[in-house]
């Protein structure tokens, strides 16, 4: 029997339920093939940033027992040097677990183990065991919200954070350069009083500045690590000093604040910070979709809508009418911003779930999570550089609209009263006439 399996590619793994048949030229063992058989829901792995963390994750995890004399160097070596190699990327492949699977990550947790000791095992030339070896002093309860904050964070510091600075800067260089061009402001969508286009801009750059802050006051609770906790916050198996190194090492690796959680019994049974990070991650959606519109709108037309601007031609917008642009970029920006909407209202269900001492939805908020942060990546890239660097201003539409905007009598106020003003404005809307003119046919005031 095992010849002739042995011949079709399959090899028999066991694990504490039985046998099972896995294919001879994977990594991963009998709890990975396990899930593989059973969750077979959306065809979404675990995401590029929480294969690197989880990698991390086990490669501290073996150097700190190494250090605390919890496991021979050459033991410890291997494992983390195989850990290095998952979280570099090399075998992304390995990992075909579907998100939707165990709630507390387990089956995550195995693959991880499963693949880090094959390929430690062809290094030492022996067994490692996936639990016994690789998955020493931790479980699942900490291991994988440790991996979510270390994912959070890296992906933060790596990619939104410096995705942010840049819009940032491209929003300011675009003000600067526009200080001299005044056109009408608008409430409501209808005219208001006139507004600099650098002031316009201002407001962007606030907000995007604002999320970087929010970004910021989020990270003090990410930077705790459950790690340690073990079963339930309990902390067996662990050794009594490994939380605090494991930290420190982390530390030292990814060149991030960790230290260890103050309660590891809130850090596996809740996930406030992830949850709170998400909120934060729907505020800076809520600012790109905001930016975003402002340019659909000054763009639109370019003859029937505002033409205040000309975003600049990125492809052709119709596959019937010849000549149409569309404002592809910011429409783009707009669909990031709604899937990262939805993806904190996941979150917030998902965080509720802690049923006493365990969170059971771990690997939807670790994909919500990575996935918003990816986007607003993107979108603050797509924003800078394919909307807002390059737009061209129409100012001689703007001046036409300003000159005609009966909104500018708000001036004229303190001489003139509000019921004067209104009929001033309201004869030049129906007269389509500058402002300016009706002013001097019905007051004594001089043009300045």
């Amino acid at each position: 029997m095992k010849t002739r399996k042995a011949a079709q590619g399959i090899r028999i793994e066991q694990d504490s339920l039985g046998p099972v048949e896995v294919a001879c030229n994977v990594l991963w063992g009998a709890q990975t093939q396990r899930a593989i058989n059973h969750f077979r829901v959306s065809g979404l792995g675990l995401p590029r940033a929480m294969i690197c963390s989880l990698g991390l994750v086990k490669a501290v995890a073996a150097r700190t027992h190494a250090e605390l004399g919890l496991m021979e160097p050459k033991m410890a070596k291997a494992i983390e040097r195989a850990a290095m190699a998952v979280s570099r990327g090399d075998h992304d492949d390995q990992f075909p677990v579907d998100i939707f699977q165990t709630g507390s990550g387990t089956s995550s947790n195995m693959n991880a183990n499963e693949v880090i000791a094959a390929l430690a095992s062809r290094r030492l030339r022996r067994q490692v065991h996936p639990n016994d070896h690789v998955n020493l002093g931790q479980s699942s309860n900490d291991t994988i919200p440790t991996a979510i904050h270390v994912a959070a964070c890296q992906s933060l510091q790596d990619q939104l954070k410096p995705a942010l600075t840049h819009l940032h800067r491209v929003i300011l260089q675009r003000a600067k350069s526009l200080g001299k061009v005044v056109k009408t402001g608008r409430t409501h969508l209808m005219d208001a009083m006139p507004i600099r286009m650098d002031q316009e801009l201002s407001a962007w750059a606030q907000q995007i500045s604002n999320g970087v802050e929010r970004l910021d006051s989020a990270m003090p609770r990410l930077l705790c690590l459950a790690q340690g906790g073990t079963a339930v916050g309990s902390g067996i198996n662990a050794h009594p000093s490994f939380a605090g190194r494991f930290a420190r090492n982390m530390a030292r690796q990814t060149g991030l604040k960790f230290k260890p959680s103050p309660n590891a019994f809130e850090s596996i049974s809740s996930m406030d910070a992830a949850c709170e990070l998400s909120g934060q991650l729907k505020v800076i959606a809520c600012s790109q979709m905001k930016i975003a519109n402002d340019l659909r709108w000054m763009n639109s037309g370019p003859l029937a809508g505002l033409g205040e601007i000309a975003l600049p031609q990125l492809q052709p917008g119709s596959s019937i009418m010849p000549g149409k642009i569309n404002p592809v970029a910011a429409e783009a920006v707009c669909m990031i911003a709604a899937r990262v909407i939805g993806n904190d209202t996941s979150v917030t269900v998902a965080a509720q779930s802690g049923n006493f001492q365990l969170n059971v939805m771990l690997p939807l908020i670790a994909h919500c999570l990575i996935d918003s942060i990816v986007l607003l990546s993107r979108g603050a890239m797509l924003l800078a550089d394919k909307a807002i660097s390059d737009f061209e201003v129409r100012e001689a539409r703007l001046a036409e609209a300003l000159q005609k905007n009966p909104i500018l009598i708000t001036a004229a106020n303190s001489v003139l009263g509000y019921d004067k003003g209104a009929e001033i404005a309201k004869q030049a809307y129906r007269e389509n006439r500058p402002l300016i003119d009706v002013a001097r046919e019905q007051t004594d005031l001089s043009d300045t």
